[in-house]
């Protein structure tokens, strides 16, 4: 019988020997493989963590001692060891989510999957156990790329401040996040993985001086009295010792005596203490060892012998900016890339390989990268800082204060803009349109396809006086979607053959083609319908209430949320514009959204073309005087 079988919760693995628990880590890795080949998944990250999570839970007692993952995609060994072993749905609806999830597990503190936070998040745990008097020991584990984002030091210059507050971090160094990481502090950590031991040196001295009659033990003290000049020689861990926290490590990852051995020795020392591990990123599996790229960080389905994807779901949005951006360097020597420790995910890797020296990846510090790139602006350069649409939420604020009141020629590009689906609520990309609403003179683009993608893009870099942003999905990208003609900077989709139309349809982005379909149904209704292409979604065009105005009613449809977003500055316009006509606006409602694929999503919170046409149809009856029970139960059901 299968070890892994017999696990049902942390406690079961204190009966294991030595021998055993190897025996498990191997049984884990083969589980991990095969279970994740077939539902896609992070799989690099989880088969490095395996002992050292087998490790934090024999020497720890969750949930009464609270373990945090930062980032929780390394959380899959943690959820098999706590009773959850059916990743047969992980990812999809009904099934595990790919990071902590409380509503899964009392073990799951925290649903972190937006790096950096885990020690901020300790640091309030440790002083609440402070408070109440409790002995419960708070244990973060956060990646040597995590540590690259500077609300970590913040959080590390307030734990250092108690040096009797417990607190054990676990510093898993694998030398990436989603690419080799990169910065000082990564080149400070590869100093310590790649120093002689200076607790094995010392430990040596020990023996031979305390044999030494008289001088033996004087001469020890003094040589321990001078251990920090040394370790700064020998093994240069000050940085961490500065700060006023207690160092062990480098300590071998893929070793569970000695990981038991530093984490017990961490456990009993009452103060603050750093752990650090050095594992490797996809260990035991061959393929995700030879991707150079990122380790198999993020698969989808794979053939669990090779690794090589089972199906290719065709061109992506991302590659189709990263093409671009391609040819956009060839031709203006001014244009420079930033992305934040994701270059292959944003589609940076073509543009870094063309021009090496012309891109920055400033590690998970997007607060810091958007700074730096009102700075490169100012310095006469045109930055394109690519980073996930829910990602920039993080550096609100230097977007506001930094790049738009200085009114710097910055482009950011946000990449899974929407809703993204599988990877649940933490990375829908559905506030970007509402969030940057408030931001005086930046401009926001929608691209509905790919030859927009690449037209947008290149109008954004033209654009030297304000912040410019272009969205975009994920996964794959569809056909063409062509435009009649041009009103302004809009593009007319579809437009009926009367004077009077009934509906002004108003679509964003990756939307068109439903909003299409939308429009087809509402003819099959008799109600004749115009589809726009605001293309600029921020500002408002000028010729939009002009537009409006010659239409009964104004629909607009948006993967953002409803709250603050486009359909809001669409009303508003309205309303300065003088044109007083009813608009419904369509989009995601303000609530976190569970893990499922795209579509079901969309589903479930109505925003497909058969629910917006049936409540179209319904607003249009209600106009006309003929609202029937159908469209009113419709109607009163909605969000």
């Amino acid at each position: 019988m299968p070890l892994l079988t017999r696990i049902r919760g942390p406690r079961d693995l204190d009966r294991l020997s030595l021998e055993e628990l190897d025996q498990l880590a191997e049984e884990i890795r083969t589980f991990l493989v095969e279970a994740v080949s077939k539902t896609g998944g992070h799989l690099g990250p989880n088969l490095g963590v395996v002992e050292l999570t087998i490790a934090l839970h024999r020497v720890f007692d969750s949930p009464k001692d609270k373990v945090l993952w930062d980032t929780g995609h390394q959380s899959y060994v943690h959820k098999l060891l706590t009773g959850r072993q059916d990743f047969s749905r992980l990812k999809m609806k009904g099934g595990l989510s790919g990071y902590p999830s409380q509503a899964e597990s009392e073990h799951d503190v925290i649903e972190n999957s937006h790096a950096s936070t885990v020690l901020g998040w300790a640091d309030g745990l440790a002083k609440a156990n402070e408070v109440l008097k409790r002995d419960d020991h708070v244990v973060a584990v956060i990646g040597d790329g995590a540590l690259t984002g500077g609300m970590a030091w913040e959080a590390l210059n307030n734990i250092a401040d108690a040096k009797d507050r417990p607190l054990v971090i676990v510093v898993n160094d694998n030398e990436r996040s989603y690419a080799p990481t990169i910065g000082g502090l990564a080149n400070h950590l590869a100093t310590l993985r790649t120093t002689d031991g200076y607790e094995r040196f010392l430990a040596r001295g020990k023996d031979l001086l305390e044999r030494t009659p008289v001088v033996g033990r004087p001469l020890y003290e003094t040589l321990h009295g001078a251990k920090k000049g040394l370790k700064d020689f020998i093994a240069p861990q000050g940085m961490f010792e500065d700060l006023g926290l207690k160092y062990v490590g480098p300590i071998d990852g893929h070793d569970i005596e000695a990981l038991e051995s530093a984490l017990s020795r961490a456990k009993r020392f009452g103060g603050p203490v750093i752990v650090h591990c050095l594992t490797e990123k996809g260990r035991g599996y061959q393929p995700a060892l030879q991707d150079e790229a990122d380790r198999f960080h993020a698969v989808g389905k794979i053939h669990p012998d090779t690794g090589l994807p089972i199906a290719s779901s065709g061109a992506d949005w991302t590659s189709v900016f990263g093409e671009e951006m391609v040819k956009l360097g060839k031709e203006r020597e001014d244009v420079v890339a930033i992305t934040a420790a994701m270059l292959q995910p944003v589609g940076l890797d073509r543009f870094a390989k063309a021009f090496p020296g012309r891109v920055y990846d400033v590690g998970i510090a997007e607060q810091h990268g958007a700074v730096s790139a009102a700075g490169l602006a100012t310095g006469g350069l045109h930055p394109v800082f690519a980073v996930y649409a829910t990602f920039l939420n993080r550096a609100f604020d230097q977007v506001l204060m930094d790049v738009a009141l200085h009114k710097c020629g910055v482009t950011f590009v946000l990449d899974r803009a929407g809703v993204t689906g599988t990877d649940g609520a933490s990375h829908n990309g559905m506030w970007d349109m509402s969030i940057l609403q408030v931001v005086p003179g930046l401009r926001l683009a929608a691209p509905r396809d790919a030859d927009q993608v690449r037209a947008q893009l290149r109008e954004a870099v033209e654009v030297t006086d304000a912040p410019t942003v272009v969205r975009f999905s994920k996964g794959a990208v569809g056909p063409a979607v062509p435009a009649l003609r041009r009103v302004g900077g809009m593009d007319v989709l579809r437009e009926p053959g009367t004077d009077t139309p009934d509906v002004l349809l108003v679509s964003v982005g990756a939307l068109a083609p439903m909003c299409l379909e939308i429009a087809d149904l509402l003819d099959k209704q008799g109600i004749t319908t115009t589809v726009v292409d605001p293309r600029w979604v921020k500002p408002v065009d000028e010729h939009m209430a002009p537009l409006a105005d010659k239409h009964r009613v104004v629909v607009t449809v948006e993967d953002n949320s409803r709250v603050g977003g486009v359909g809001s500055a669409v009303a508003q316009a309205l309303r300065d514009a003088g044109v007083d006509i009813p608009l419904r606006d369509f989009g995601i409602p303000p609530r976190f959204l569970d893990h499922a694929t795209r579509a079901e999503v969309l589903a479930e919170i109505g925003l497909t073309a058969p629910d917006i046409a049936r409540q179209v149809t319904g607003l249009v009856s209600k106009i006309d005087g003929r609202y029937d029970d159908t469209a009113a139960e419709v109607e009163s059901t909605r969000d």
